[in-house]
């Protein structure tokens, strides 16, 4: 159990900082959606819950936090 819960903070902490770097919500969906796709299989989920948490905190990631996601 210890090992999944670093790797999703690992997962978690990388996907965020590749989802900032793009300019634009489509893109940023895109790597947030691969994050959470990602994260969901490594805790024993079927991945669709965690790609679409993903997608959608990629595409509000700018109006929420505009210093980080710009």
């Amino acid at each position: 159990m210890l090992k999944i819960a670093k790797l999703t903070t690992v997962v978690g902490v990388l996907g965020a900082s590749l989802a900032a770097c793009e300019s634009s919500d489509l893109p940023r969906a895109a790597t947030g959606a691969g994050a959470g796709y990602l994260v969901d299989r490594a805790t024993g989920g079927d991945g669709t819950v965690g790609a679409a948490v993903g997608a959608a905190g990629g595409v509000v990631c700018d109006d929420v936090t505009p210093q980080l996601c710009n």
